[in-house]
């Protein structure tokens, strides 16, 4: 009889796993470093944008208790219910690494989208320049809708030549700041952005270029004051995307203002496709009379100072994004309409629109029960 405290040695695979030979210890360091190698490889980042809903923000409500368009100097009216502006959620790309693992996923998500990083941006764009080109562009979409509302309400428009972005690294930086209002160039008055490229490009590199400028925000005696006049000198560098060619690194546009202060508060959000909303949100606290009713409405769109409305990316995240936030209406640009069909949600009625009196109407056709138009049948 064998002893009952000692086990019996196992047969057959099981010794050989217990007792492996030499072969058999290849091929467990073989396994084990074939599998450390498919997980690093699954936790790499690839060449690839992950887009996902992101999230919404009521323009006519507040965002961390403040008013997310803040008017003062002027009487506004009540409003209701929401007009939310759409975002989408990036990753990937300059701004960070997308793992293999993530973009399996998200290719099984039908609101997220995958797509190849160079479609977007080029590979020798830095999370830097992302950053600032898409902060540049947001600003410019807030000045845009003041124009646009203002223009469709009939006041007037006030027209200055502004700093819309200052690139890391170059001569301006330090120098000059966003929202910078330049009053004259080198001695001469300002008439428009052509001029102050004109300016930096006719002298040779090295040449040191005088803005006297108009800035918010600056300490004077203890106290911050704004539109504070201001002398800065940018020496021009150098361009090392165009050699030979001088510039100081910054990007010049026209800024939009009303007679009366229009804020726009929310941070850390960049692009340009808020337009059409927000200006939709300044008319709605401008004008007697409730624009919403108490509605849930959504929407998205580039806007022009004449108040046209143009596409944008991620529309399909957008629109997920809004119905998960509750809204029951979609405002989008019209062009988009054959890249929506079939990937509208359950319960969101979409409408395309060209223009903000568009939008406006739109929004107030919904609300009086009446249908709004649709896209055509055949956009798909």
């Amino acid at each position: 009889m064998s002893d009952p405290d000692v086990a019996a040695e196992p047969p057959g695979w099981w010794s050989a796993l217990l007792h492996p030979s030499r072969r058999g210890w290849m091929l467990i360091i073989s396994a084990v470093t074939t599998a450390a190698l498919l997980l690093v490889a699954f936790l790499l980042p690839v060449p690839f944008v992950k887009l996902a809903p992101g999230p919404t923000f009521n323009v006519i409500g507040q965002d961390d208790g403040r008013d997310v368009i803040s008017i003062t100097g002027t009487e506004t009216y009540p409003v209701s219910g929401n007009l939310d502006m759409t975002t989408v959620y990036e990753s990937g790309g300059p701004r960070g690494g997308l793992t293999f693992v993530d973009a399996i996923a998200s290719w099984l998500d039908s609101s997220d989208a995958v797509v190849p990083r160079e479609l977007l941006f080029p590979d020798e764009v830095s999370g830097e320049d992302v950053r600032t080109r898409q902060a540049m562009l947001f600003s410019t979409s807030e000045s845009n809708a003041v124009a646009a509302a203002m223009s469709y309400l009939d006041r007037p428009v006030i027209t200055d030549t502004v700093v819309t972005a200052v690139y890391a690294g170059t001569p301006a930086d330090g120098k000059l700041a966003p929202r910078d209002v330049i009053v004259s160039i080198n001695g001469e008055p300002l008439t428009g952005p052509e001029q102050v490229v004109s300016a930096v490009r006719s002298q040779p590199i090295g040449s040191d270029i005088t803005f006297v400028v108009r800035r918010d925000g600056v300490e004077v005696d203890g106290v911050m004051k704004d539109d504070v006049e201001q002398t800065q000198v940018v020496t021009s560098a150098d361009n090392p995307d165009s050699p030979g060619t001088p510039y100081i690194g910054i990007g010049v546009g026209e800024l939009y203002s009303a007679e009366f202060p229009i804020d726009f508060t929310l941070e850390d959000v960049g692009g340009p496709s808020a337009g059409l909303m927000f200006a939709t949100g300044i008319v709605d606290k401008l004008t007697p009379g409730d624009l919403t009713g108490g509605n849930h409405v959504a929407g998205t769109g580039t806007i022009e100072p004449d108040g046209t409305v143009g596409p944008i990316g991620g529309i399909r995240q957008k629109l997920a994004g809004a119905r998960q936030a509750g809204a029951t209406l979609f405002l989008m640009p019209a062009q988009h309409c054959a890249e929506i069909a079939g990937h509208i949600p359950d319960g969101l009625t979409v409408t395309p629109v060209t223009s903000l009196e568009e939008a406006v109407g739109a929004v107030q056709t919904y609300v009086a029960g009446s249908p709004v138009l649709s896209c055509p049948a055949d956009a798909a």
